[in-house]
Parts: C-alpha cells; sequence; structure tokens
C-alpha cells in the first residue's frame, strides 16, 4: 500500500513538472533576423537587424508555448551606410519615431511532434498585422559548453510592407513583398 502511495506521488509530481513550460531566453550570437526584397528584378537587396532580444516558453508535451521577439531598428544593417541611413529614415522604418519592431505570438502550430508555424503579430511602425512565420527547422538539444538545453530553429515569412504603412518607391515599382527569416537559438533558463 505504502509503495503504491509513493508511486502515485511521485506520478504526479512528475506530471507536474513537465506541465509546466520552460523559459528561453534568445542567444543574440545565435539569433539573427534578416529581410530579402528584390531590387527590379535584377538582384537582391539583403539587410539585418544587428540587436534584438526575446524570449520562449515552451511546453513541448503540451504543443504551447509563447516567443516574443523585439528588433532594434535603428541597428538595420545593409552593409551599406547611406542605404542603412535611407532605411531608418521615415520613408521607411522612421527609427526616430518607432526605435523598435515586436513580434510576439503565442500559438504554436505542430505537425505531430515537428513545430510547423509560429502563429503571431508584428508590431512594426505602430500598426499591428497578424504574421505567420513556418518553421523550416526546429530542435533541442544539451549544449555541451553551456551545460543546459538550447532549443531554436529557421522561422520564415513573406509579408507585404504595405500592410504596416511602409509605401515609400511602391509607385516607382519597388516591390511590396518583403521575405523575412528569423534563425533563432534560445537557451534554458
Amino acid at each position: 500500500m505504502k509503495k503504491t502511495l509513493l508511486i502515485a506521488a511521485l506520478s504526479a509530481v512528475a506530471a507536474s513538472a513537465h506541465a509546466a513550460p520552460a523559459t528561453y531566453a534568445l542567444d543574440p550570437t545565435h539569433t539573427f533576423v534578416t529581410f530579402e526584397i528584390d531590387h527590379f528584378g535584377t538582384s537582391t537587396n539583403r539587410g539585418r537587424f544587428d540587436r534584438k532580444e526575446g524570449s520562449v516558453q515552451l511546453d513541448r508535451e503540451a504543443k504551447t508555448g509563447r516567443l516574443e521577439v523585439t528588433i532594434d531598428t535603428g541597428s538595420i544593417n545593409t552593409g551599406t551606410a547611406p542605404f542603412n541611413k535611407h532605411l531608418q529614415s521615415a520613408d521607411f522604418f522612421n527609427t526616430a519615431q518607432h526605435p523598435s519592431a515586436k513580434f510576439v505570438s503565442d500559438r504554436l502550430v505542430f505537425d505531430g511532434d515537428r513545430l510547423s508555424e509560429v502563429q503571431g503579430q508584428l508590431t512594426l511602425l505602430g500598426r499591428t498585422q497578424p504574421l505567420t512565420l513556418k518553421a523550416t527547422r526546429f530542435n533541442c538539444y544539451q549544449n555541451p559548453m553551456l551545460k543546459r538545453e538550447v532549443c531554436g530553429g529557421d522561422f520564415e515569412a513573406t509579408l507585404q510592407r504595405s500592410q504596416w504603412g511602409m509605401d515609400w518607391g511602391l509607385k516607382m515599382g519597388m516591390p511590396d513583398a518583403v521575405r523575412l527569416v528569423i534563425q533563432a537559438e534560445g537557451v534554458r533558463q
């Protein structure tokens, strides 16, 4: 009888331990936010944001979680200083009035045990619109150097920048579609 009660108590403790989501802090050295936009059908302009931060709460057993990523829009880096300045101006990111963009999700979609989508809201230029990031890969592993679990993956979406009021150059033939790619790794806290 005592053995049965002990097993039941241990099972209850183990079940409650699995029920709580784990929290992961995004590792800025393994997290990159990049974008690509067609340049008049000739080449592709690419850039990244050098400063970003965020966290993830993930319960892999329940297949639930929450993701929050804040991007410093003034940290935009295309490798060309004059282009960076133009992108920081009111024509595009208007970093003086909107120094950050934010993606928040509380809906993770799984296909079996594989994370397939992260559905959320992107706030950019003071406007919030829905955005779904497709998970092209996702994995958790024990980091041998940190001695902690790390989860991460590659996530991407194509968005229409005009949805957030970023319409400079559209009448000149610049495209509206922007490919957004977020490579992220979070360290379990």
